[in-house]
């Protein structure tokens, strides 16, 4: 289990909720994901601390009906990050769009593109662990 005294004082736990979309009209509360990332003061991922701290920053997907799925958050060598939930088997990597520029901070959107589908997300808590 990760103490938040072991994180660097950059880490923040991230709620995502699945926004308005196709078949939720009013976006969906239960499904989304909790992450736990350093960020920059402008809620940019802070690459820097990930490469030191990647064992820590982990991803909670959770979706109504079905288990909790957990990973890590992971960076390829080109530049896009990605929530990788086998080590060994890319077929359920998730690709964050554009994480490299989004910011996470609450109200912003973000996308994740999940079995060849992109969804977006919005921001709805951000905190210290």
């Amino acid at each position: 289990m990760i103490e938040a005294k072991d994180l660097t004082p950059n880490f923040r736990q991230v709620r995502l909720h699945l926004a308005r979309e196709e078949g939720h009209p009013e976006g969906d509360l239960d499904s989304g994901y909790d992450l736990l990332v350093p960020l920059h003061p402008d809620g940019r991922l802070n690459a820097e601390q990930w490469e030191e701290h990647e064992a820590q920053c982990r991803v909670r997907r959770f979706r109504k009906g079905e288990e909790d799925r957990i990973g890590v958050l992971r960076r390829r060598p080109d530049g896009p990050w990605y929530f990788d939930y086998d080590k060994e088997d890319e077929a359920d990597d998730e690709i964050g769009f554009r994480f490299e520029a989004e910011r996470f901070v609450l109200g912003e959107y973000v996308s994740v593109s999940s079995g060849g589908e992109e969804h977006t997300f919005r921001v709805a808590r951000v905190e210290r662990p």
